[in-house]
């Protein structure tokens, strides 16, 4: 499967359009494209999945290693893969949309705002192209796609001005059907707010997909995965719009070993049958009512007493904890398996890539083993002051005083997101 990367130039220039006009200018040349996203986003690749008819893949060497990333990319399902970037093409303290296309020796095009320029847009890519050796990256900027680009002489002026060994591969016109509403954790989620798909087809009409094919590469392989044995255990999962932050690798990691039953708390699901329990991140703040209400946090609370397993993720965590107050004052009801009270702020609480070390034997790691994950959220959390962690900070926020993983029973919850690669989920199996 070959395979291009969309680098931005910064956030916000239009890499989430311009990467689904690019799969639709693929799909309709003849081939088949599969979406990938660059960093840890739970957001942007649902935008994808419609689009392109299949999960987008996560790729962050921090979460997953670069072999890790290059699992993930050939787990893939399709003949070109258009790799989304996250931030700027070199922004990233740990991880970067440059590191990705390092990784997977993929060409770099840039996404430009050419809404106001053209010469300066060559100027543009030339100083990217050529900052990567400055930057200590071996990554190739191989063409641009003009992002809010007219036709005519706008467009002519864009191309004539590009560098020699920079192509030309299209432009996305401006049109207010290419507007994605955001709120505090970035874009809503593509089941909320699909973009427009008659722009995505008109916006597509000027991307050169044949260009872009030719211009692709074929990662190296990885190495083969480990064949990993079936337990016969049941996992139950929450899916739904509060609990919707999960990897495709994670669930196909859960499936490899376990047989995995959704469930929908805000829908009013009762908790399944199930030797473990998993709750993914996502808007629990949203759907508070719904979740004080669900009948799945009354049998979590009696459940987890009597000892089931239980993950939770950011939301998952907050779900699990006594309480959950919004930024309108009300104060809603959860689980009440974790001692902690959680209230949402307006401005973000964390943004990290972090760094987990097991202060002894846990749910999703042994005493001593270190996690990588990420976490973003809106959300503090008041614990008792007897609480119990299973995780020491070594990189980001965590829950409090430099430690995460509020652990009671035998549940585990914590406010970093972590990856199938990262072996916490083979952990998790192997404690059921």
């Amino acid at each position: 499967m070959k395979g291009i990367v969309l680098g931005g130039t910064a956030s916000g220039v239009g890499k989430t359009v311009a990467t689904l006009a690019t799969q639709r200018a693929l799909e309709s040349a003849g081939y088949d494209p599969q979406p990938a996203k660059a960093g840890p986003d739970f957001i942007d690749p649902s935008h994808h999945e419609p689009v392109a008819g299949k999960p987008s893949r996560s790729l962050d060497p921090w979460l997953a290693g670069d072999e890790g990333v290059r699992r993930n990319y050939y787990r893939g399902d399709g003949d070109v893969c258009v790799v989304e970037g996250m931030m700027g093409l070199y922004d990233g303290s740990v991880a970067s949309t440059a590191g990705v296309a390092e990784a997977l020796d993929l060409p770099v095009v840039l996404v430009v705002d050419a809404s106001a320029g053209m010469q300066s847009v060559g100027a543009t890519a030339l100083g990217f192209r050529e900052y990567a050796a400055e930057a200590g990256y071996d990554v190739d900027v191989v063409g641009v796609l003009a992002q809010r680009a007219h036709g005519g002489r706008h467009a002519d002026g864009v191309r004539d001005a590009l560098p020699d060994g920079v192509a030309y591969l299209g432009r996305i016109p401006p049109s207010d059907g290419l507007d994605v509403p955001d709120r505090h954790l970035g874009l809503l989620m593509g089941d909320e707010a699909s973009v427009d798909a008659a722009a995505v087809d008109a916006a597509a009409e000027h991307v050169d997909a044949e260009r872009i094919v030719e211009l692709a590469r074929e990662p190296p392989r990885p190495d083969p995965e480990p064949t990993r044995a079936e337990t016969g255990k049941r996992v139950a999962v929450a899916a739904d719009a509060a609990f919707c932050f999960e990897y495709p690798a994670t669930r196909e990691r859960l499936r490899e070993r376990a047989d995995v039953v959704p469930f929908s708390p805000v829908a009013g699901d009762d908790l399944p049958d199930c030797d473990g329990v998993y709750l993914p991140g996502g808007y629990p703040e949203l759907h508070a009512r719904a979740l004080a209400d669900s009948p799945a946090l009354d049998s979590l609370a009696e459940r987890a007493a009597d000892g089931l397993p239980v993950l939770g993720e950011c939301g998952g965590f907050i779900a699990l904890a006594e309480s959950l107050t919004t930024t309108g004052g009300e104060t809603h009801e959860m689980a009440g398996v974790l001692p902690a009270d959680v209230t949402m702020r307006e401005r973000y609480q964390a943004l990290a890539h972090v760094e987990l070390r097991a202060r002894g034997d846990a749910l999703t790691a042994s005493a001593g083993e270190t996690l990588r994950g990420h976490e973003f959220h809106y959300s503090e959390a008041e614990v008792a002051g007897d609480a119990r962690f299973a995780f020491d900070v070594e990189r980001g926020s965590g829950i409090t005083d430099e430690r995460d993983g509020l652990t009671e029973y035998r549940t585990l919850g914590t406010y970093a997101h972590v990856h199938a690669d990262s072996g916490a989920f083979d952990a998790f199996i192997e404690n059921l």
